[in-house]
């Protein structure tokens, strides 16, 4: 087989006989250019497997930072923070218990006339819930329930537990608009900046407004005081500082004591979602037990 080509026919001898193909003539410094699809490729690509474990992490720490922040909310509004008892008598003859709350006006022993039976100390009658409740510090509208003995621990853990997912979901609100803005504004920037707006509006006071709440808690653990006590320490020390005393709050028995009173023995289980209340709640120690004790010996 012979193949001739001249110009724009091309011959081929088969057997005996030719075959002419015409083609089309193209000038020499013609370019032929086919089609071929573009497949476009994320940018960063070999950066976006390292990214993905820290968003995972992020989410996983964040929700159980959250579910944790539910659970101990729940337990507070579901646990009763401490009724006194019907019997109780306060016993003035108890060597061992040496503070006796009385009256600011007459001197007598503290009574519930509502209740009808003696107050033990620490102890307020609560308007909302219309009955006496053990270590009083406020009644909490945000859990529909008193704030006191029993579940003033899962109520300080659960400001812990929000405070530290409000600040935690504003860090990573920032870091998303500042890590990678091209990437939001490629994905349709008008919608995704609302939402950020929106929620940095929502962040922002929320966050401050828990963080002085735990501060305001974390103070009142560390002198083992309660909202009512500190606001009746302020008056008691005014009328101190006129008679020419210093005022000295009775249950403050040191910053470890005063940790280990309210928020229980083991610093591990400190932020667990349990009550982990020391003791009934009729009966507190004082700065008067140790005084006490380094007399006897």
């Amino acid at each position: 087989m012979e193949k001739k080509e001249k110009g724009s026919i091309c011959e081929r001898k088969i057997g005996s006989g030719h075959l002419t193909i015409p083609f089309p003539s193209l000038p020499r410094d013609a370019v032929v250019s086919t089609p071929v699809p573009l497949v476009s490729l994320p940018p960063n690509d070999e950066a976006t497997p390292q990214l993905l474990p820290s968003g995972i992490m992020n989410a996983v720490v964040f929700t159980a930072i959250a579910l944790l922040s539910v659970l101990n909310y729940t337990i507070a509004i579901l646990t009763d923070p401490g009724r006194v008892p019907s019997s109780f008598m306060p016993d003035i003859e108890d060597c061992g218990n040496p503070v006796h709350e009385i009256k600011r006006k007459g001197g007598d022993l503290r009574y519930c006339q509502k209740c009808s039976h003696f107050k033990p100390p620490r102890a307020h009658h609560c308007r909302v819930c219309r009955r006496c409740v053990l270590r009083m510090d406020h009644h909490c509208i945000w859990i529909s329930n008193c704030v006191g003995h029993a579940n003033y621990k899962v109520f300080f853990v659960f400001v812990v537990y929000a405070a530290i997912a409000c600040i935690y979901s504003l860090v990573l609100l920032v870091g998303s608009l500042t890590v990678d803005p091209l990437k939001d504004e490629l994905q349709s920037g008008d919608s995704f900046r609302t939402i950020y707006v929106i929620s940095g509006l929502l962040l922002v006071p929320l966050s401050a407004a828990l963080g002085v709440l735990l501060g305001w808690h974390v103070y009142l653990i560390l002198q083992n005081k309660t909202t009512i006590e500190y606001h009746e320490g302020v008056r008691a020390m005014l009328l101190a500082e006129k008679g020419g005393h210093v005022y000295k709050h009775p249950y403050d028995v040191g910053t470890y004591e005063n940790l280990t009173t309210v928020l229980g023995p083991r610093i591990f289980c400190w932020v667990c979602p349990a009550s982990g209340y020391i003791g009934s709640g009729l009966r507190f120690p004082t700065a008067y037990d140790s005084m006490a004790s380094a007399s006897v010996r």
